[in-house]
């Protein structure tokens, strides 16, 4: 299962075949965790995570992931055991296997004629990733 976690812009503008497009914590819950995925044909079911460059959003769906799966299983067992990173992400693949691409295109998270979608998108994970402006934790500072 290919899990594309760049913001719905950018997967609109290009995705990987078959990729899922789940950019927030609340959609990989609904997706993967609330009724995981289970092979009809018993093979291994793995997830591979990506964002534009797998640095970030991706990385950080792929823990996310991990964590909530370790909370609800007892160790060792987990619903997906194997988690993977897709190296050098969408931009990376989309130069190297374009026609595996659709539509065949490339959007970048800082094209110009998305950049109110990025605000939006940027100001609600940050509120589900759990950071802070650095204005807010300063102020927070300087109350103690």
């Amino acid at each position: 299962v290919i899990i594309d976690c760049r913001y719905p812009y950018e997967y609109q503008g290009g995705h990987i075949k078959g990729a899922t497009n789940l950019h927030m914590e609340e959609e990989i819950e609904g997706f993967l965790l609330k009724q995981p995925i289970v092979s009809s044909s018993g093979k291994r079911v793995i997830l591979v995570f990506h964002c534009e460059f797998s640095s970030e959003r991706g990385p950080r769906m792929c823990r996310f992931v991990r964590e909530k799966d370790r909370e609800v299983n007892e160790y060792p067992a987990l619903y997906y055991p194997e988690l993977y990173l897709l190296k050098g992400g969408y931009k990376e693949f989309f130069l190297k296997y374009k026609a595996q691409c659709e539509p065949p295109s490339y959007r970048p998270m800082h094209h110009e004629d998305f950049k109110e979608d990025l605000k939006k998108f940027r100001s609600k994970s940050r509120t589900w990733a759990g950071e802070k402006s650095k204005r807010e934790l300063y102020s927070r500072l300087k109350k103690l």
